[in-house]
């Protein structure tokens, strides 16, 4: 296995404490979903730049910006790139 980056071997590692155990066959899938499901309920893909009534624009960015992130981290798990591409 490669080396992972702090953010997703700081998941990986959530994902299995307290034991730190790495035999469970697919704790990497089991992050990686785990990180997609957070990053569509921080921003969700059929609206990703929706705002709420009175929020600056920055925000959209923003809340942009973490969607990717989280999804980079995610793919890095896979074992794919770290920029993901959405579906």
């Amino acid at each position: 296995m490669t080396p992972l980056s702090s953010a997703a071997q700081a998941v990986l590692d959530a994902a299995t404490a307290p034991t730190g155990d790495f035999c469970l066959e697919n704790v990497n899938e089991i992050a990686a979903a785990a990180l997609r499901a957070a990053a569509d309920q921080v921003v969700p893909v059929d609206n990703p730049l929706s705002l709420p009534t009175g929020a600056p624009q920055s925000f959209a960015i923003q809340r942009r910006t973490t969607r990717c992130q989280l999804l980079a981290i995610a793919a890095e798990l896979d074992g794919g790139t770290t920029t993901p591409t959405e579906s």
